[in-house]
């Protein structure tokens, strides 16, 4: 009899091994499954992110082409006014020291 129930607790031991050894094996299953997965969702947010910042780096570049032009057109129209006003200056002290001299 004593031996039946020590039979009985070792089945029953064996068998709460077996179901806790299948837990354990069911549980780094999800965590393995979960963390593909998450690494997964983080790649392609990675991806997302990524493709965003080039198409605004795009948006910015051609903003920044725009504006060194509208920079380069306003510095010319400077440059010309100021090459006028030089030659007109140049001409009138050319025009003075003629004058003062001869």
């Amino acid at each position: 009899m004593a031996s039946e129930a020590v039979k009985k607790i070792l089945e029953a031991e064996a068998i709460s091994d077996k179901k806790n050894a299948e837990a354990r094996r069911q549980r780094d299953d999800i965590i393995s499954s979960a963390s593909g997965s998450s690494s997964l969702a983080i790649q392609k947010k990675i991806a997302e992110a990524t493709s965003e910042a080039v198409k605004i780096r795009e948006g910015y570049n051609e903003k920044l082409k725009e504006y060194e032009k509208n920079a380069e057109s306003e510095c010319t129209k400077k440059i010309g006014s100021i090459k006028q006003l030089a030659e007109k200056n140049m001409d009138s002290a050319v025009n003075e020291i003629i004058s003062r001299f001869f």
